[in-house]
C-alpha cells in the first residue's frame, strides 16, 4: 500500500482548520494541524509533509515570516490562505516561495482541486550528477543547462537545482521553444492553465526567481520582449 501524502495544516482558527483537515482525510492525506508559526518551524521536521497549507495572519509568526524561513531549507510545496486578496498580498507570498494562493472563503472542492494540482506537479528526484546519458522521458538540454519535466530535475553547471513545480515547467515550456516570444498571458494558460485566476505578474515573480537561480549563460537566457512578454534565447 502507497504511503500516505501528509498536509501540514498551519492555521489559528481551529474551525477553519478542522475542516480543512476533515475534507482531506477524506481524500486519504494524512493530515497536522497547528496553531501559530513557531509551531509549524517545529513539528515540520517531524512530520515531514508532502505539502503545506499556510495561513498569513497567523499569532506572533505571520505566515509571510514562516514561508520565509521553510524555503531557507525546503522545496516542499507551499499554498498560502489568505482573507487578503489585494494583488499584491498575493504577489509577496509568490516571491517569498509559495507555489500558490488561496483567498478565503474557499470552496472546499477548490481547495482539495489545488492541492491534488499541486501535488500532482511537485515530483522529488534523487540529487545527483546527472549527464546527457542519465535523461530519459522529457527533457530539454542547452550547454550547462538540463530540464528534465518527467522526473522535475534541473543540472545547471553540473550541479542539481531545487525549484517549485511551476518554476521547472515554466523554464522547460520555454526553453522547449528557443526564441520563441510567449506573451504573459500565454505563459499563464500554458503552466497555471484553468486552475488558475491570477495576475499576469505572477509569470514575472517566477521569471524572476528562475533568473535568481539560473543565470544567463554565454549561448542562452532568458530574455524580456519589453511590452510583450519573455523567450529562451538561444544565440548564434
Amino acid at each position: 500500500m502507497a504511503e500516505k501524502q501528509r498536509i501540514l495544516i498551519v492555521d489559528d482558527d481551529s474551525n477553519i482548520a478542522e475542516l480543512i483537515s476533515l475534507y482531506l482525510l477524506k481524500e486519504c492525506y494524512e493530515t497536522e494541524i497547528v496553531g501559530d508559526g513557531e509551531e509549524a518551524l517545529r513539528v515540520f521536521p517531524e512530520f515531514k509533509p508532502n505539502l503545506v497549507l499556510l495561513d498569513l495572519m497567523l499569532p506572533g509568526m505571520d505566515g509571510y515570516q514562516v514561508c520565509r524561513e521553510l524555503r531557507t531549507g525546503s522545496q516542499v510545496p507551499i499554498i498560502m490562505l489568505s482573507a487578503k486578496g489585494e494583488v499584491f498580498d498575493k504577489v509577496l507570498g509568490l516571491e517569498l516561495g509559495a507555489d500558490d494562493y488561496m483567498i478565503k472563503p474557499f470552496d472546499s472542492k477548490e481547495l482539495v482541486a489545488r492541492v491534488k494540482a499541486v501535488l500532482r506537479r511537485y515530483q522529488t528526484s534523487p540529487v545527483a550528477a546527472a549527464s546527457h546519458t542519465d535523461q530519459q522521458g522529457d527533457f530539454v538540454e542547452y550547454p550547462d543547462l538540463i530540464v528534465n519535466l518527467t522526473n522535475y530535475s534541473v543540472i545547471y553547471m553540473g550541479h542539481s537545482i531545487e525549484m517549485p513545480p511551476k518554476e521547472l515547467e515554466l523554464l522547460y515550456f520555454l526553453a522547449s521553444s528557443p526564441n520563441q516570444v510567449f506573451t504573459r498571458e500565454q505563459l499563464l494558460d500554458h503552466i497555471w492553465g484553468y486552475e488558475y485566476i491570477g495576475d499576469t505578474r505572477t509569470v514575472d515573480v517566477h521569471i524572476k526567481r528562475l533568473r535568481e537561480k539560473i543565470k544567463d549563460h554565454s549561448g542562452w537566457s532568458l530574455s524580456t520582449v519589453w511590452g510583450i512578454g519573455y523567450k529562451f534565447e538561444v544565440k548564434r
